[in-house]
């Protein structure tokens, strides 16, 4: 957009829902480091004093360092009062960036050694939930996620752990890790129990690879959001079919370019998928490892691609209409989010346009 206007408002204060968040990739790093001391872990320098790392998920090699420091990073949760930290520190960083409610995504698996399995831990986060959103005042659900690096039948079991809290703190079903692996098919009856379930159906597709695997998660999955979902910008067709379908696309501006899916920001295809109509729901994905929060996403769209606070407003609707926050929540960020809009802009914004 060209001409004068008038300066931003603070986006720090815009109300917004944030969908797409990983749990142990949510961890503060003065957090990770306090943690790691405590227990004479040693981290990885690219997780101390070269923080953020530099990464790239363009080939396995890649990837498997990614995954090497998410789960160096992972092991610093050695009690639940860790755990609890972290969902606490998670919830109080949303609020700080205008967060209202947020669906946290966690794979139990992952820390079921640890923990006493899958159901008990499960129990502990959703009680750090319950006490994180009664301290802070953010929503907050669960989004359990089967890693399509393991077995499908492991995702079966997940899924009927998530259908067992369905109405009780879990709110979706997911399917992360490196979508380049397995087969996406394999997954389908593990979400088809998710599904009878009522949970909302959030596989990652559509980052590390094309439209292609978008349709499979559409077609197999009966995807409800993909996270991130970002390459469907190279298919107008199935664009056009996304829309139509009401499927909404988690995207993670900074975490595409970090992990070398855009060479940058401005060629993050974002008014692509809003000029054809798709519902945005901007997320951070692992702040742990990309160094940018929740406002940081919608600060890099905005420089990157000349978006105006009408615009912004309006992918903050998106994220809130696109959740699974109860009516009465969504009801009241969406007359905040209008309340941002009638508010005069500051007369000094912060110099870095948040």
């Amino acid at each position: 957009m060209s001409g004068e206007r008038e300066a931003p408002r603070q986006l720090s204060r815009l109300p917004k829902a944030h969908l797409h968040l990983h749990f142990t990739g949510s961890m503060r790093h003065s957090t990770l480091l306090e943690l790691a001391e405590r227990d004479g872990i040693a981290l990885p320098d690219s997780l101390v004093e070269e923080w953020p790392p530099r990464l790239s998920a363009a080939d396995e090699k890649g990837w498997f360092r990614f995954q090497r420091l998410y789960d160096v990073a992972r092991s610093v949760l050695r009690t639940e009062a860790d755990v609890r930290r972290l969902v606490l520190e998670a919830a109080q960083d949303d609020v700080a960036d205008g967060g209202r409610w947020l669906e946290i995504q966690v794979d139990p698996s992952g820390y079921a050694a640890r923990f006493g399995g899958v159901t008990a831990f499960t129990d502990l986060v959703l009680d750090a939930v319950r006490e994180a959103a009664e301290s802070t005042g953010l929503g907050i659900a669960l989004v359990i996620a089967a890693n399509r690096t393991r077995h499908p039948l492991d995702a079966r079991t997940l899924a009927r752990l998530a259908a067992q809290y369905t109405g009780r703190g879990v709110v979706g079903f997911g399917l992360s890790n490196d979508e380049r692996r397995g087969e996406t098919e394999d997954f389908a009856p593990a979400f088809a129990i998710a599904e009878r379930a009522g949970l909302a159906l959030v596989p990652h597709g559509g980052e590390l690879r094309g439209p292609d695997h978008v349709r499979t998660c559409l077609d197999t999955l009966h995807a409800d959001r993909l996270g991130h979902g970002v390459r469907s910008a190279e298919d107008l067709v199935l664009l056009e079919q996304l829309v139509e379908r009401g499927v909404a696309l988690e995207v993670c501006p900074v975490s595409n370019v970090a992990l070398g899916v855009y060479s940058d920001l401005s060629s993050v295809p974002l008014p692509t998928l809003l000029e054809a109509g798709a519902t945005v729901a901007l997320g951070a994905d692992d702040p742990l490892l990309f160094g940018s929060r929740l406002t940081a996403q919608y600060a890099t769209m905005r420089a990157a691609h000349d978006l105006d606070d009408v615009q912004l407003a309006e992918l903050a609707r998106m994220s809130v209409r696109a959740s699974r926050a109860p009516s009465d929540v969504r009801a009241a960020v969406l007359a905040d989010i209008d309340a941002w809009l009638d508010l005069d802009p500051p007369l000094d914004p912060p110099l870095d346009g948040v």
